[in-house]
């Protein structure tokens, strides 16, 4: 019986982490970018914009990385 109940509580607990990792990637860089004003540049592109949307694009690399990871593994029924 123990092996039937890890299995679920192994899918749910990569579902967790998936998503709070997601949100917290979404919630960080929506924040920075609104705070600083640099989602939407004001009329120009500036150094600060350049390095933002350089730091989303190597982070949301990294989250698609550790996602990737943790999907890896695989279930012992497949």
């Amino acid at each position: 019986m123990p092996y039937e109940e890890d299995d679920p509580r192994d899918f749910l607990r990569r579902i967790v982490w998936s998503l709070s990792l997601g949100l917290l990637w979404l919630v960080t860089n929506i924040g920075i970018g609104m705070y600083n004003d640099l989602i939407v540049p004001q009329g120009k592109l500036t150094l600060s914009n350049f390095i933002f949307y350089s730091w989303m694009a190597v982070s949301l690399t990294a989250l698609i990385w550790i996602n990737v990871r943790i999907w890896k593994k695989k279930f012992p029924h497949g």
